[in-house]
């Protein structure tokens, strides 16, 4: 898979622009990366509608195994279908989800070949590290996120005993669906610090200017975190948004140390005897 364009191979003789591509050929570029992230995902896809059967049994048995046992005795619990055609719209639904999940590693790496060209050689080298980063953390993400899916169903199923003699017909395939969602919800809100990263590594943040304004992004996470969250409910709010704010400030340290390396490599560019002008 190419991830650069050819015309990044030619070795970088110190003008600025002599790597840089032209408006057209960004475009074919951009043309070209929007056609294999949709071949991506179509092939995602049909591995997601190859496996939607394993999935859909394996996660069926950790909803029952989390939510019926939080029932109070009395309270009955099935999976209901309304439609003949629901059960076709669900395994499309559900597949395209799998699809997704599995593909997005694989769309990062062509967002990285798209940006690559446009950056100088310099720049190139820390955003060479996000790609396999990114997909570290989108892993984290999910697996952050399947942790604590049996305890949140559980706390929402133990809501039930508040109501006598009720009896929970759920459409097939709604908590899978929520399941899937909020794994693929986590694992792109992991990605902030990433951005964090990318913007501070070219120089349009600051750390300085991240630690000034932390409450206003640690609001900005909550709010993203509201929107992200499938569910719209508090608990799996807050179970996204504090991960994420801790990962942001961790990411601000990061930024700093980069920071301060280029500064320290300035500093020796201006004045290169002045490391030893000490020992003289």
């Amino acid at each position: 898979m190419r991830l650069l364009s050819k015309k990044t191979v030619a070795p970088y003789t110190g003008d600025p622009d002599e790597y840089r591509l032209t408006l057209v050929e960004h475009l074919e570029e951009l043309r070209d990366r929007i056609i294999r992230s949709i071949a991506i995902i179509t092939v995602a896809w049909g591995i997601g509608w190859w496996l939607f059967p394993y999935f859909y049994s394996f996660l069926e048995g950790v909803v029952d195994a989390a939510v019926k046992p939080a029932l109070p005795k009395g309270v009955s619990y099935q999976e209901v279908v309304l439609s003949v055609t629901d059960l076709f719209m669900l395994q499309f639904r559900l597949s395209f989800t799998i699809g997704l999940i599995i593909s997005f590693p694989f769309l990062v790496l062509q967002l990285w070949g798209f940006i690559a060209p446009a950056l100088h050689p310099a720049e190139r080298k820390p955003f060479a590290r996000l790609a396999p980063l990114s997909f570290l953390l989108f892993i984290i993400g999910a697996g952050f996120c399947w942790i604590i899916i049996p305890s949140a169903l559980s706390w929402f199923a133990s809501f039930s005993g508040s109501f006598q003699d009720i009896a929970i017909n759920q459409t097939a395939g709604t908590m899978i669906t929520f399941i899937l969602k909020m794994m693929l919800a986590f694992g792109v809100g992991f990605q902030l610090p990433l951005v964090v990263y990318a913007l501070g590594a070219l120089g349009l943040l600051s750390a300085e200017t991240l630690i000034k304004y932390w409450r206003q992004a640690a609001t900005f996470i909550f709010v993203a975190s509201a929107i992200l969250t499938p569910s719209n409910d508090a608990f799996s709010m807050l179970m996204m948004a504090i991960p994420m704010v801790i990962l942001f400030l961790l990411s601000v340290y990061f930024v700093k140390l980069t920071q301060g390396r280029k500064a320290k490599q300035a500093e020796m560019v201006d004045d290169p005897f002045a490391s030893n002008s000490g020992s003289a």
